[in-house]
């Protein structure tokens, strides 16, 4: 635990060059969690266009099947990304440019894995149970998402940013409280 007072949330005392080195190293455990899951979702989008019951499908599963694969080809490739961003910035002294870029991709890189979860929901039920049934898990999915992916996290740091926290600092030798970030 941080030891601070309940409702206070945990702040950490740290210089900026280990907070960035931190948000990236973070940032990269969550990719790899979404990259494992939009590359499972885009190999079996790949692998069932080959299959032999695909020639079946309706023009507007044809049509559901190319928005879903386009969506998690953009998820796969935003997620990806920030490793090429870190690849060509490294050693460049570029850290907290490296954190901003890397997070606004992996931000849209969920927006599309979201998309593409949702929309592969609806294309199989639509294939197994029809239309209507791939519309409303589709839906349910969507309803899903927006509550676990940013309903949730929102309400929780409203709940605890009601003024942004600062750590308490030590004071310098004159007296007064030390600056930071």
């Amino acid at each position: 635990m941080s030891g601070a007072p309940r409702g206070q949330g945990y702040v950490r005392d740290e210089p900026e060059w280990e907070r960035l080195d931190r948000n990236f190293s973070e940032l990269l455990q969550e990719l790899r969690v979404a990259q494992t899951g939009v590359q499972i979702l885009f190999a079996f989008l790949l692998s069932i266009a080959f299959q032999q019951r695909f020639q079946a499908i309706t023009d507007h599963q044809r049509y559901l099947y190319l928005a879903t694969l386009m969506s998690a080809g953009c998820a796969a490739l935003l997620l990806i990304a920030p490793v090429a961003v870190h690849r060509v910035l490294f050693r460049r002294n570029l850290k907290d440019e490296i954190v901003a870029v890397a997070s606004r991709l992996a931000a849209a890189g969920l927006f599309f894995l979201a998309l593409s979860i949702v929309l592969a929901v609806s294309l199989v039920v639509d294939v197994v149970a029809g239309l209507v049934a791939g519309i409303v898990l589709a839906l349910v999915m969507a309803a899903l998402v927006v509550a676990l992916w940013v309903a949730l996290p929102l309400r929780v740091r409203a709940k605890h940013t009601v003024a942004r926290r600062r750590p308490v600092r030590p004071r310098d030798p004159t007296g007064n409280a030390q600056q930071h970030d």
